[in-house]
């Protein structure tokens, strides 16, 4: 009874999270407009005002918003592909080939975000050289990687799975 009514729960969080995403790419984007459009008043908003620096200091807070904004497809790749799972087991079928390719996909995803991640991290670390300290959590966060490699492990443990259980159901 409690999985029947996680799993709505959880497609709906699902749901939510990938309009979220959505939205917050977006609101990223009209920040690096606005950065554009009226400096002054985007700078101050983001706490580094105008004494902040100069051109470089600038180009560096936007090459974050941009890699910002290029994460969130593959944030919509990670929330899309766990939903299909959802809808999977809710369906009584979770281990296929089409799951574990799904898990694959969701790896590769947060790889390039963790690798967006590490690049968002050094230009925040070069920006502070220049007197504005960032913080953007730019420490080396292992979890991050195990749940990458967790998750290629365990799209290949899915697959075998189904090959065993299509060998078995031949074999019947």
């Amino acid at each position: 009874m409690q999985q029947s009514t996680a799993l709505p729960a959880t497609s709906v969080l699902l749901k939510i999270l990938i309009v979220l995403n959505w939205a917050f790419g977006a609101f990223i984007l009209a920040m690096l407009g606005a950065s554009f459009r009226a400096p002054e008043w985007i700078w101050r908003a983001l706490r580094v005002g105008a004494g902040a620096g100069h051109e470089g200091f600038y180009a560096g807070m936007r090459a974050i918003m941009l890699l910002g904004i290029v994460g969130v497809p593959f944030g919509y790749v990670v929330f899309s592909r766990l939903l299909k799972i959802v809808e999977s087991v809710r369906a009584g079928a979770p281990f296929t080939v089409e799951n574990a390719g799904r898990l694959r996909t969701i790896a590769w995803a947060l790889l390039a975000l963790q690798l967006l991640h590490v690049c968002v991290a050094a230009i925040a670390a070069s920006l502070a050289r220049h007197g504005v300290p960032l913080r953007v959590g730019g420490h080396f966060q292992l979890g991050g990687w195990l749940a990458i490699l967790l998750l290629f492990v365990l799209a290949q443990v899915f697959l075998e799975g189904t090959r065993m259980r299509e060998d078995l159901e031949g074999t019947v």
